[in-house]
């Protein structure tokens, strides 16, 4: 440990053996006093570090406008240089496609053999806005069976189903029509 020495001229200018200086710092006024920020408990300085900094921002205007305009004091050249930035931090990010408004809707039922077992596949009901998960559990409770989502737009429901299907669907959700489906046969997957 440093021995501190509690004499006038020791603090005028004296160090310790790691060389850290004695005493208070003359450009500190104590005692310090530190804003911690009400929304998330962190010293207002490190409040940027937390996920929902726009909260933090938000607060500290609303409690303390003159440390928000010191701190964040905002510069009409900064914003031009902002706008020049085209990417932001982590990138571009996912865009979601828009939905194609295609033709008429319809709904494909086709046969497909796995192994000797028949399986029934159905495409296209999430062009009319049905909820898959929800049509694959109606499927297998009313046929007794097993029926799953296999992809984007698929339901495939085990057994061959296909000719009640054309009734079923029509009756459950009022506005398929039973014109809009379409009958593929047997289909290799």
């Amino acid at each position: 440990m440093a021995e501190v020495v509690n004499s006038p001229e020791a603090s005028a200018g004296c160090f310790t053996e790691s060389g850290l200086p004695i005493g208070p710092k003359p450009d500190v006024t104590y005692p310090i006093h530190i804003i911690y920020c009400g929304n998330c408990g962190l010293p207002t300085e490190y409040c940027e570090f937390y996920p929902d900094f726009e909260k933090c921002k938000a607060w500290l205007e609303k409690a303390l406008p003159d440390t928000f305009a010191e701190r964040f004091a905002i510069d009409p050249n900064a914003e031009a240089e902002d706008d020049k930035k085209h990417q932001k931090r982590g990138g571009k990010g996912l865009v979601k496609p828009k939905k194609k408004e295609e033709g008429p809707k319809k709904i494909c039922v086709s046969l497909s053999m796995r192994g000797r077992k028949k399986l029934t596949v159905i495409t296209g009901l999430k062009s009319y806005g049905i909820d898959l998960k929800v049509a694959a559990k109606f499927f297998g409770t009313k046929f007794a069976c097993g029926s799953s989502v296999t992809g984007d737009d698929e339901i495939v429901i085990q057994g061959d189903v296909k000719d009640d299907l054309f009734d079923i669907l029509p009756e459950k959700w009022s506005e398929i029509d039973e014109d809009n489906i379409e009958d593929l046969g047997e289909v290799k997957r």
